[in-house]
């Protein structure tokens, strides 16, 4: 519940920090509390507790109630057995939050003077970028905006894996492109590298699955060679690193994603090995079999962690262990937030646990989110073809709602759908407009479900201009604007608003809505779940939608009413832009 409705209810009621709740029932009230609490403390019954509660609250108020207005907010109490529910006063109920409404709403101080730092998406050079990465930038992007709207400072940053077996094997099939198809003129040039990079990846992957042992050496010598220093294979390791960086880069401008910071983990690797060496001495650590390193976490329930290979190569962990002191070391944190796919949540336990046992006791959160599942159900993996790059889905998007929007703007036949405009569209518009559509759809549908949960890509869902979709909701704001357009005025914040011509159920309905947004964002900070700022998006544009099927806006009654109806829905499309824009989803005027 909003914070200023609260507190004016509580003091009405003489109530300190008591939570209130929805009715089950729209005819029950608006907001019901439970006099459990009051009823264990005096030692009764909380039926009898609960209607004494109204019989005095409704004596009180008759003989104060000229002498306190704010009474008004409440209009009726009810006692419905151990609960008290309160019946609110539209109007007065309008008037408190919509004034609030601001380009400040929703946000809080909880994170005042903190700092955090959080790793995102830690993507693999030398690989395609699919949309599992995806969603790891889509949770990261919101935590970063969640945190900042609670007063945080914080610090994004990117630790690119850009050493290790994938980096060999993909190098590898580059010097051997010709045995599985690939001329190396196409490499040199093809116009997406690091897209052409996974490929390649892929095609040596699967290659080499089916001969292993016949190249095993030969990936051995290559990983020594590089590990050394070797001049030509570290030639071409940095020019496809720098293909891959390039691509990524660009791909993180088109998502929104502003890092502080990169990390390499060849930057990181040989401090990894002197802390894995410092392991050993401190009994941490212990020589397995085989020649393995391992920590035996066991007595913690954590089975044993690899730290590093027998044949002294490094792990993710050998490179982890000294990243995770560098953050901290580097940019002065309280708190490091990682997003990986939740397989890894397991890992970093342990990793936690090998950090703590070596005296590093800093804050440190993993954030674990489910994989996508490709449309036959199964995960993706980088190691197979069966993977939805992102670029291709998102390609597959953009098309489908160009077509759409062309065949909206195609003319200039009239229409009468006040979302969409009438004109016909410049090819700029057109391709402005999809654009932002098309990240819309993307990122909303990342974040429909709960961050731990294993999505299966729905394509006609996610385009929908129907039900729980970006395009639905983002029709509602489009919605918005166009009335405002029609009725003529900039800047409706002066326009005089009568809130006593607000009565109708669905205009507190909406506002109670509304003035739920700053828990959602605070449930969202808590929770690192973006999924219920989602939900709340398209239930408030649900609802706005209800609201305006049934009362006219710019056909009511009257011109008060007609303004008072506009100042309304204008407050309605704020709140909808900036929770979307916690999600880093930008809304569209037309449509």
């Amino acid at each position: 519940m909003n914070k200023i409705l609260q507190t004016k209810i509580e003091e009405i009621l003489g109530l300190e920090n008591f939570n209130f709740s929805t009715p089950p029932k729209p005819e029950m009230g608006d907001l019901s509390l439970s006099m459990f609490v009051i009823a264990k403390e005096q030692g009764k019954n909380p039926v009898e507790v609960a209607s004494a509660f109204v019989e005095n609250f409704k004596l009180q108020t008759s003989q104060t109630a000229v002498k306190n207005p704010n009474n008004k907010l409440i209009s009726d109490v009810k006692a419905f057995g151990s609960y008290v529910n309160l019946f609110l006063n539209t109007s007065e109920v309008s008037k408190l939050i919509l004034e609030d409404v601001n380009e400040n709403f929703g946000n809080n101080n909880i994170g005042q003077g903190k700092k955090v730092l959080i790793e995102y998406p830690s993507q693999n050079t030398h690989k395609e970028f699919h949309i599992g990465h995806f969603r790891n930038v889509c949770v990261g992007n919101t935590i970063v905006q969640v945190y900042r709207a609670s007063g945080y400072d914080m610090v994004p940053m990117n630790y690119v894996n850009d050493f290790g077996r994938h980096v060999v094997k993909c190098l590898w099939g580059i010097l051997h492109s010709s045995e599985f198809g690939v001329e190396s003129s196409e490499i040199e040039n093809a116009e997406n590298k690091q897209k052409m990079l996974g490929e390649i990846y892929v095609k040596a992957s699967n290659y080499l699955k089916e001969y292993d042992k016949e190249y095993n050496e030969e990936l051995d010598d290559i990983q020594k060679r590089l590990e050394g220093g070797e001049e030509e294979i570290t030639k071409l390791f940095l020019e496809t690193r720098k293909w891959s960086t390039d691509g990524f880069a660009e791909l993180m401008k088109e998502m929104k994603v502003e890092h502080d910071s990169i990390i390499y983990e060849s930057e990181v690797k040989a401090t990894g090995q002197k802390l894995v060496d410092e392991l050993l001495e401190k009994k941490i650590a212990e020589v397995g079999e085989g020649g393995a390193i391992i920590a035996d976490l066991s007595k913690y329930n954590l089975d044993i962690a690899l730290i590093r290979k027998s044949t002294g190569g490094g792990v993710y962990m050998t490179s982890d262990l000294a990243l995770s002191s560098e953050k901290f070391k580097r940019y002065d944190v309280e708190e490091s937030i990682n997003i990986t796919g939740s397989e890894q949540d397991f890992y970093f336990k342990q990793l936690f646990k090998v950090l703590e046992l070596n005296g590093f006791h800093k804050k440190m959160t993993h954030i674990g989110y489910g994989l996508i599942n490709t449309p036959n159900g199964g995960k993706m993996s980088s190691r197979s073809g069966g993977v939805i790059l992102y670029e291709d889905l998102r390609d597959q998007i953009f098309d489908y709602l160009e077509k759409e929007t062309r065949n909206r703007h195609s003319d200039s036949s009239s229409t009468a759908d006040s979302a969409v405009s009438a004109d016909k569209w410049s090819e700029e518009k057109i391709n402005s407009t999809v654009q932002i559509l098309t990240m819309a759809v993307l990122k909303f549908t990342m974040q429909k479900h709960e961050a731990d949960k294993v999505v299966k890509f729905d394509f006609e869902e996610a385009v929908s201009f129907e039900g729980f979709s970006a395009p639905y909701i983002l029709y509602t704001v489009a919605r918005i604007n166009s009335l405002k357009r029609k009725f003529g005025k900039e800047n409706l914040e002066l326009l005089e608003k009568d809130f006593d011509l607000f009565t109708e159920d669905e205009v507190k309905n909406l506002v109670l809505k509304m003035s739920d947004f700053p828990e959602v964002v605070e449930k969202a900070l808590q929770n690192y779940n973006s999924s219920v700022i989602a939900k709340y998006c398209f239930d408030l544009a649900k609802m706005y939608n209800d609201f305006y099927n049934k009362h006219s806006v710019l056909k009511a009654e009257n011109e008060e009413l007609i303004k008072s109806r506009l100042y309304l829905s204008t407050k309605v499309a704020e709140v909808l832009t900036k929770a979307l824009g916690l999600l880093t989803i930008d809304i569209v005027d037309e449509m």
